[in-house]
């Protein structure tokens, strides 16, 4: 994948080959998904149906760990699990390192997805892994606190408290680039502006994939492509909404929807999103707002992908990662 071309305002970069904005509509029929996007729908209607009972929760975390452990990168790299402490709670976490020489002044920092509901260190360990190789540098991934059990704003705190682990190891915030899936882009989102409103310095760059940053669901995307999308349904929106915010119901709030927060002074920004997903407009209207209050924003549209594509085995998958690397290279 060639180095991404930019317009006269270096705002957003499009290759040729795999990517586009996708401004066309797209014909809701179902059967327009291909074998691999039914597949990864009839695992993913199994693993992630959106119920928080307890019963289901516990078997959508075991899928995950199971599929974290199928799928994740593991030559070259090393694992190194530690418990960040200084928080309220102890937070588990894992260094994810290439074993051979590689960049040991800057460091990712990268929060997983999973609705809030789901997502442990196995699950976390398929992006981390990959980011790793990517970027040239550590990675530090968490277990932030799950929904229902622990609403809002459990896992921000343990995000803040995972910074500030950085900090006492003396990363400075220009050291730390922040990345985060889904949800795991929400609450990167979310970091970066707790970190403004305490007068804090940003980090160097944020990486979001598929973030899901407007928890109101106003976005057309919700029901335009609504049938394109083997991940996501509003159910399951709706659910994993309900656990995080609990009794809340200001979804609007850019404690919850980052999309409708004051972006201004937010760091050079690489959003990642597939043309298949009901989270679309998140992505396009962040990227919009972005630019609107002058951040540096970087949209990038995969053709008939799927919400967190980048996770698979497959080619597209391997371009984004490409990019993400040339993103951060460009950003040090």
């Amino acid at each position: 994948m060639a180095d991404l071309p930019k317009n006269p305002r270096g705002r957003l970069s499009v290759d040729r080959s795999k990517l586009h904005h996708a401004r066309r509509k797209r014909p809701p029929e179902t059967d327009q998904l291909t074998p691999m996007m039914r597949a990864i729908k009839a695992v993913h209607s199994v693993t992630s149906s959106g119920s928080t009972n307890p019963d289901d929760l516990e078997r959508q975390r075991a899928g995950q760990e199971l599929f974290g452990r199928l799928v994740s990168p593991t030559l070259g790299l090393r694992n190194d699990p530690l418990t960040v402490r200084g928080g309220p709670v102890p937070v588990p976490a894992e260094w994810v390192s290439i074993e051979a020489g590689h960049d040991r002044r800057h460091v990712v920092l990268y929060c997983h997805g999973g609705g809030y509901t789901c997502g442990q260190l196995g699950y976390a360990r398929v992006l981390a892994s990959k980011l790793a190789l990517a970027a040239g540098c550590d990675v530090l991934s968490f277990e932030y606190r799950l929904s229902p059990e622990h609403p809002y704003p459990a896992a921000l705190t343990d995000a803040v408290a995972v910074w500030d682990h950085l900090a006492y190891m003396g990363y400075g915030a220009r050291d730390i680039i922040v990345a985060g899936d889904s949800a795991g882009g929400n609450l990167a989102l979310e970091l970066a502006l707790r970190l403004k409103e305490q007068g804090r310095r940003q980090p160097r760059a944020l990486i979001l994939m598929s973030p899901w940053t407007d928890l109101t669901a106003s976005g057309a995307s919700y029901t335009e492509r609504a049938s394109l999308d083997p991940m996501l349904t509003m159910q399951y929106i709706e659910s994993v909404r309900a656990a995080y915010c609990s009794t809340r119901t200001d979804f609007a709030s850019p404690c919850f929807s980052p999309l409708f927060a004051d972006l201004r002074g937010l760091p050079p920004t690489l959003i990642q999103v597939g043309t298949n997903e009901i989270l679309y407009s998140d992505s396009e209207q962040l990227h919009r707002k972005m630019q609107e209050q002058n951040v540096f924003s970087t949209l990038e549209v995969y053709e008939d992908c799927w919400h967190v594509f980048q996770q698979m085995p497959i080619r597209s998958a391997a371009q984004a990662m490409d990019s993400v690397g040339r993103f951060i290279q460009r950003q040090l």
